[in-house]
């Protein structure tokens, strides 16, 4: 049967390991289908999570709006301050917007399997709330400009830093 270039089965997308701490309660596997087929404003990715794992930690995102679809398995959505139990066969929005920080941790006694859709805006602003960290994106993971991320306790004045020396070399005054 001829493909297109806009048309993958899942099982011919590489399966990639989450890059997350050894030994960390944070984990899985991700397979970057949007990538695969040349999708250009939709990221998607089908995430295959272990038992007592969460594939990231509680994150809001300010600019792209994310939802979730589970295929397998069962965990607990935790989202702003509620938590409550997901399972197979259930869709989830993620709305941007610091309020509504999200989380998918597998509670179950196997894996959890979802695909996630989000929209591609960028630059993104995403806080962390459990750490207290702030993140700025002006890329999707594996682009090559701003992917940075702050404790908001390192928040300084605006003006911190500026010492002024090109404005003062530019108009010659000291």
């Amino acid at each position: 049967m001829a493909q297109h270039k806009h048309v993958v089965r899942l099982a011919d997308v590489e399966l990639e390991d989450i890059k997350s701490p050894e030994g960390s309660p944070f984990g899985g596997k991700r397979q970057r289908v949007g990538w695969a087929v040349g999708a250009a404003k939709l990221g998607y990715s089908v995430f295959t999570v272990p038992p007592g794992k969460a594939a990231f930690p509680f994150h809001a995102h300010h600019a792209n709006e994310e939802m979730v679809y589970i295929f397998e398995g069962e965990g607990s959505l935790r989202i702003g301050a509620d938590e409550t139990p997901v399972a197979a066969g259930m869709f989830i929005a993620f709305p941007p917007g610091d309020d509504k920080p999200h989380q998918l941790v597998n509670t179950g006694a196997r894996d959890l399997k979802y695909l996630c859709a989000s929209t591609m805006e960028f630059p993104d602003i995403t806080e962390y709330p459990d750490a207290k960290k702030v993140g700025a994106l002006t890329c999707a993971p594996g682009g090559t400009t701003l992917r940075a991320f702050f404790r908001k306790a390192d928040d300084v004045n605006y003006y911190e830093g500026e010492d002024g020396g090109a404005v003062k070399r530019i108009t010659g005054k000291k």
